[in-house]
């Protein structure tokens, strides 16, 4: 609905020409008759009430915010795909994890490598050592600090069983932004000290989707 107070701004229009109507039947200096008193207080008993009720909802819905219909153009110079290679001292990490990120307009997908030398146990989902997260959503840019959030899921976008293995449910992340050269970016993490630098191996233009 694009117009959510519509109904309630037509509702007080016709109240305000009734007013008008009654003030402009009486006229300046005419005394009303008891019939057009007893319309007075007809109006006086219900329009003004009426008034007074739809008002608190006209100020509400008016100030009501709707999603909007197509993608908004998120950030130009992400556009495309992004890839780590390595991290810093990678051979002497216990666990690590490689990045590759793809952003269409404000929308992002990333797939997420980790390793670990780690002994897993039973744990038959990290046992190998080697294992690949994915998550999709929405992300935002305020000055040096982008936000990410979205949900896990499935290499083909699908929706991740959360009894399966690995994450599941939110994802979300808030990344401290360092532009280093137009295809080169560096992104720190606030709930990690590893920074993340993405070299970009193909660049897109955004074409906002309908929602």
């Amino acid at each position: 609905m694009k117009k959510p107070s519509a109904f309630y701004l037509s509702a007080l229009t016709f109240i305000r020409n009734v007013m008008v109507s009654l003030s402009n039947h009486h006229g300046p200096g005419q005394r009303a008759t008891p019939q057009k008193a007893k319309g007075d207080g007809l109006f006086a008993c219900v329009l003004k009430p009426l008034a007074l009720y739809l008002l608190p909802f006209t100020v509400l819905t008016s100030a009501c915010k709707f999603n909007p219909d197509t993608q908004t153009p998120g950030q130009a110079y992400l556009q495309g795909e992004w890839k780590q290679d390595s991290v810093t001292m990678q051979q002497q990490l216990v666990n690590y994890s490689l990045y590759n990120l793809k952003f269409n307009c404000d929308s992002f997908f990333v797939r997420i490598n980790t390793f670990s030398k780690a002994n897993a146990g039973a744990d038959s989902c990290t046992k190998s050592g080697h294992w690949t997260e994915y998550a999709k959503g929405v992300y935002e840019q305020k000055n040096d600090t982008l936000h990410v959030r979205g949900i896990f899921c499935n290499a083909d976008y699908s929706y991740k069983d959360p009894s399966g293995c690995l994450r599941s449910g939110v994802y979300e992340e808030y990344f401290k932004v360092t532009k280093k050269a137009d295809s080169l970016v560096q992104l720190s993490p606030t709930s990690g000290v590893l920074p993340i630098d993405l070299k970009l191996i193909k660049r897109s233009t955004c074409i906002p989707k309908q929602l």
